[in-house]
């Protein structure tokens, strides 16, 4: 009888944590809202939008907006030929920009450093 008890509970344990778990990751939208690139880190969704004379990325932490007033990142971009650094600065609520000449064609891999809130982070993209 304890037994059987015992394992009820466990089972409904494990119900409630894997609806629970299934509820954040389905809550959790990471479909680019920008037009670009979306990978997501610790639950921030980072999105990168790379055009041959700008590029931007937008940091949205569950929904919401990231303050990126003091916030800094360097981009590595990497093509079969070719690798750069870009510099990025504020540039509004939640993004950050660099303003050139890039070369951003589809597959090029980018590597992200990315500093707000004094934590630096590192995020990843491939560009399509």
């Amino acid at each position: 009888m304890k037994v059987t008890k015992t394992i009820a509970a466990l089972t409904a344990l494990l119900l409630s944590l894997s609806t629970g778990a299934f509820a954040s990751e389905k809550d959790h939208d990471a479909a680019p809202k920008y037009g670009g690139v979306v990978s997501v880190v610790k639950d921030v969704n980072y999105e990168l939008v790379a055009k041959p004379d700008i590029i931007t990325l937008y940091i949205i932490d569950h929904g919401k907006p990231v303050d990126t007033k003091n916030a800094s990142a360097t981009l590595t971009l990497l093509s079969a030929s070719d690798k750069s650094e870009v510099k990025m600065t504020p540039a509004g609520e939640n993004k950050l920009e660099a303003k050139g000449n890039f070369k951003v064609d589809k597959g090029t891999k980018v590597v992200a450093s990315v500093t707000t809130g004094g934590k630096p982070q590192s995020v990843r993209f491939t560009l399509k």
